[in-house]
């Protein structure tokens, strides 16, 4: 099996085709990429940014270049002898546009009857043998439908027509009545569908791949690139809503001649890939979290847990917060999918369907992870329904029935309620902890990040390098990352923010007089925007404003999306426009920002180093390799300037200098030449050691040496908690010991052998990346 050294992440869209994408190669590669890592590129939504709403499986999107790009691509790539790896969406469909959808077409038009009716997830007999569709404004909207060419519309929604079910003079009203779908009022989402989507996402919906007519149908076009040579890896998008995802990964393996395959997972703290899993590990997000926190000042959690509390009128209880947001999740939005797996409830069971969505619900509410894997998982599913029967006693009996049905996810038909749960309870966790309790949990937005456990505030230097241990030991091929198309912020705005842990008195000084000059009426989302802001300033009012609606509405406390709450969104729009157009409030935002920008590069430029150089496979998302301040979705897929980092890597190479380390050069010149490093001499990242400091400032220094016993490797160094150093005094008398004469990748400099004082490697940059000499 081929596996990378490294990749490079590109958003492939109609305004970024995979022609652009070659075109990027020979910059790439002098980047010191290895492989090239594409976004889904099969035929999607039209004018689809993102490409995970696939609506043809069986072609490259022409939108994005089409066959004809992914070879050029792929030839560029393998004329530098880079490798390319796709992230594929095997769990849903998108049907926003029926007639864009072949699948969700005939479905439409043809019921059960359809040779697609097998690939859709759909309760028939709940929907009375048709399929909901949720897109009415409310269902007396029925009176606005017409028929146009031989098709049923609603507004711009366009929908099939079933054979004879119409003729010429039909009331439309009644010809809707005889097809195969009912198209309801939008708001009924929450309680009535019948098919499976991706989370709440009523456009997406979930295809069964674990039937293997649908499997096969649903990867051939994947199954040629690996025939004619055009891929070498995959990312899974989205496992957790398999039905069996084990299987699914040996089939995966089997088709693309054991391939190097990577899946879009989330760990929580402790836990691990199961044993069965055909891949190399995950995407990222659980190396995430350890690089940020260990760049975190573990002293800044009391002062920053008193603010928050007085913010919100009493200490956060995050246990509770969350089974507040799950059971928000699973009685709102997801209610639907709740029904469904209490209807699965066999009838001799005695259980009312309310009572058995209740049960369900509180089970998934008091999940620790994203899913239990079972017969793996079984403990994990047991715990859950111990801790939901002691919040709620009165459930003892019902969870009592519920658990042994639960544990039941074999391949016989009747277990489908165990298989149904395990794909359900992510989609809980991912709505209620990520998409909500995260824009809740305010203390320090840098902890709220997709794969991080919050609660966990710091990480001391020692658990980093147990943890990398690990790493290297049990998931050398994982990928690692900082920033992706999914982060609630990018690597330098969290890096940013890291520092308030640090700043702790300013921090609420400063705060206090923003919320003085533009009060917002909601302490901790008003904690989180003032961050966010000061995390990415200077920025547009657009960003900002657009940033600000979402962080309210899936904070969901003030407002929300379904009903906003207008006066409360005004005083939002108020207090963003603040920072541009009251001159008191800009000062005191650049002032907070003039502080934290030169820890927070430091920061920066320590995490980067770090990412790419630990084990594991480093990513970079596009653009990342300058300075790169963004928010959630869509803000971090703004288009970027290859050009500029083309024309800076090239002055690098020519033996300019960055003025000093807050310049965007600088991050350009630590992710080349690590990038580099790690592709031209491998050799020197086959191990891990911790690299303990001596002196007045030893615990602001994280190093370590991939090398193995007896033979020197790749040497990070890493300045952490900067304000600090900067309050000691600098590194002072603080040394390392180094086995042999070492030369400095970003500076040319060489030290020792012997001991070397930490102030001189780190005198240009706070990071180093030394190299044996011999």
């Amino acid at each position: 099996m081929r596996s990378p050294v490294s990749t490079y992440r590109l958003q492939i869209r109609p305004g970024f085709t995979l022609q652009d994408a070659a075109q990027t190669v020979p910059y790439l590669k002098s980047l010191g990429v290895d492989w090239i890592y594409l976004s889904p590129i099969l035929t999607a939504e039209r004018g689809s940014d993102h490409g995970y709403d696939v609506t043809d499986p069986s072609a490259i999107d022409p939108d994005r270049g089409g066959a004809d790009g992914l070879l050029a691509v792929s030839t560029a790539a393998r004329e530098a002898g880079m490798g390319v790896l796709v992230d594929i969406v095997p769990n849903h469909v998108g049907v926003a546009t029926p007639v864009q959808n072949p699948w969700w077409w005939s479905l439409l038009k043809e019921g059960r009857q359809s040779r697609y009716a097998q690939a859709f997830d759909v309760d028939w007999d709940f929907g009375s043998g048709r399929v909901r569709i949720p897109v009415l404004g409310a269902d007396s909207d029925v009176d606005a439908l017409q028929i146009t060419d031989g098709e049923l519309r609603y507004y711009d929604h366009r929908f099939p027509l079933a054979e004879g079910s119409y003729t010429a003079g039909d009331d439309p009203r009644e010809v809707h009545d005889r097809q195969h779908y009912e198209l309801v009022g939008w708001r009924r989402a929450d309680t009535d569908l019948n098919y499976r989507r991706f989370f709440a996402v009523n456009s997406l919906a979930g295809i069964r791949v674990e039937l293997p007519e649908v499997f096969d149908e649903a990867h051939a076009e994947v199954v040629r690139w690996f025939r004619e040579g055009l891929v070498d890896g995959l990312r899974i998008d989205h496992p957790d809503g398999l039905a069996d995802p084990e299987g699914y990964l040996h089939r995966l393996r089997e088709v693309t001649g054991g391939s190097y395959l990577l899946i879009e997972k989330i760990l929580e703290p402790g836990e691990t890939l199961p044993a069965g899993f055909e891949c190399e590990g995950t995407t990222g997000y659980d190396a995430l979290a350890d690089v940020d926190r260990v760049f975190v000042d573990a002293a800044g959690q009391g002062p920053l847990d008193a603010l928050d509390a007085e913010l919100r009128g009493g200490a956060a209880d995050y246990e509770e917060m969350i089974r507040g947001t799950k059971r928000g999740i699973t009685d709102g939005i997801l209610h639907s999918e709740m029904l469904r797996l209490a209807r699965l409830v066999p009838a001799g069971a005695g259980l009312a369907q309310d009572a058995a969505a209740d049960a369900l619900s509180e089970i998934i509410a008091a999940f620790p992870v994203y899913r239990s894997y079972l017969p793996e998982g079984a403990d994990v599913l047991k715990e859950a329904c111990e801790l939901a029967v002691r919040r709620r006693p009165e459930l003892e009996d019902p969870v009592g029935v519920l658990l042994p049905l639960l544990l039941d996810a074999g391949p016989d038909a009747g277990a489908e309620l165990g298989i149904r749960f395990q794909q359900t309870s992510g989609m809980v966790m991912a709505k209620g902890v990520e998409d909500t309790a995260f824009f809740r949990y305010t203390r320090l937005g840098t902890l709220t990040e997709v794969g991080a456990d919050p609660t966990e505030f710091a990480v001391a230097p020692e658990e980093f390098h147990a943890r990398m241990a690990r790493r290297q030991a049990e998931l050398p091929l994982s990928m690692t990352t900082l920033s992706t198309h999914d982060t609630k912020r990018s690597e330098d705005t969290r890096a940013r923010i890291s520092v308030l842990a640090e700043l702790a008195p300013e921090w609420q000084a400063s705060l206090q007089r923003l919320q003085k000059l533009a009060p917002l009426p909601d302490g901790p989302l008003a904690n989180l925007l003032w961050q966010a802001i000061a995390g990415v300033w200077p920025a547009d009012r657009d960003r900002l404003q657009s940033y600000a609606q979402k962080a309210a509405r899936e904070a969901g406390n003030s407002t929300n999306w379904f009903d906003p709450d207008e006066a409360f969104e005004a005083k939002l729009v108020d207090a963003v426009d603040a920072a541009f157009d009251i001159p008191e409030v800009t000062a005191e935002l650049e002032s907070l920002v003039a502080l934290l920008e030169p820890y927070g590069a430091v920061n920066s430029l320590g995490a980067k180093l770090v990412q790419l150089t630990m084990p594991g496979v480093p990513d970079v998302y596009q653009g990342t390799e300058f300075w790169d301040r963004s928010l959630t979705d869509p803000d971090n897929r703004r288009p970027f300037d290859f050009g500029a980092r083309r024309r800076a890597l090239a002055a690098l190479d020519a033996g300019e200098r960055p003025a000093s380390f807050l310049d965007e050069a600088a991050k350009l010149l630590v992710t080349s030449r690590a990038l580099r490093l790690r592709r031209d001499r491998p050799q020197l990242f086959t191990g891990y050691t911790p690299v303990t400091a001596s002196g007045a400032a030893a615990a602001h220094l994280l190093a370590f040496d991939r090398g193995t016993t007896g033979a020197p490797g790749a040497l990070t160094l890493a300045t952490r908690l900067p304000r600090g150093l900067e309050q000691r005094g600098g590194w002072q008398d603080t040394t390392i010991e180094l086995a042999a004469a070492m030369a400095d990748e970003l500076t040319g400099s060489t030290h020792g052998p012997g001991t070397v004082a930490v102030g001189e490697i780190l005198r240009d940059y706070p990071v180093a990346l030394l190299v044996p000499t011999a």
